[in-house]
């Protein structure tokens, strides 16, 4: 498989703080790659220097080649790296559907002011974001709650609904955040399976940080494993699981917490 992504030495300081220090690995086309770390260990920050909501102190972020970590976040979005969050981009007064439609207007051809004027061009995008909401509604098995007020849905429904909302932008890699937090056994694996085959179906690569361990190990085709704002190791569910850094690192707990 050919690199979509690569993070070269990344670091992030916050004055004398080093949040993430001199980090490198690289996001293979089509895998599901999870980042994890005890809390504290600087993936969300990881996260936002990939998504740029973060500038680098050093180092850079390179997407299919291209240096990106200097751009806007939008501009980032724009070109195929998009990060979903838990709730905070869901407008809980929308239908589902609705929710999806708005979350389309990243890739509109019309201008603002079009929609304002309802424009020829913004009356075409519309209509095409229904069509592409109402596919990613029935690719996703939401047909029963696509009227429902997002305010009324229950945490498993609410990270469908994030993950539907990051797909309506048109994402090559889709980088999650902590997609499984919150949610029951049944729940959370009902999400795999959707990660899956957005990956299998779509060809969205996939790039996630989350602290569910059994499911981390289940989902993904590599792991990297931060500590202290460091690299620590990287490799297989099987290799991570084995790898005595990382149970140091997870302060000698239980084989479980690692999903041994």
């Amino acid at each position: 498989m050919s690199i979509i992504l690569e993070v070269k030495h990344a670091t992030k300081r916050f004055g004398g703080l080093t949040a993430v220090n001199d980090v490198s690995f690289n996001v293979k086309k089509g895998e599901i790659l999870c980042v994890i770390g005890p809390n504290g260990a600087g993936k969300s920050t990881l996260f936002k220097l990939i998504a740029s909501f973060l500038k680098t102190t050093s180092g850079e972020i390179l997407f299919e080649g291209e240096r990106i970590n200097d751009l806007a976040p939008h501009i980032v979005a724009r070109k195929g790296v998009v990060r979903t969050f838990q709730e905070t981009t869901i407008f809980k007064s929308m239908t589902v559907r609705e929710n999806i439609v708005v979350a389309h207007h990243l890739r509109s051809k019309a201008t603002l002011l079009g929609f304002f004027l309802g424009s020829k061009q913004a009356h075409q995008d519309e209509k095409e974001f229904g069509v592409s909401a109402d596919a990613m509604i029935d690719f996703l098995g939401m047909q029963t709650i696509r009227n429902e007020l997002a305010s009324n849905l229950p945490q498993g429904h609410l990270r469908a609904l994030g993950m539907a909302i990051g797909l309506a932008t048109d994402p090559k890699i889709l980088l999650l955040d902590e997609p499984f937090a919150g949610m029951n056994h049944d729940e959370t694996m009902h999400m795999v399976a959707l990660v899956r085959r957005l990956r299998d179906e779509k060809g969205v690569t996939i790039l996630l940080v989350e602290h569910d361990m059994p499911a981390v190990m289940k989902i993904s085709d590599r792991i990297v494993v931060i500590n202290f704002g460091e690299k620590i190791a990287e490799g297989t569910p099987q290799e991570i699981q084995n790898n005595e850094k990382v149970i140091e690192a997870y302060l000698g707990s239980e084989d479980a917490a690692i999903g041994m």
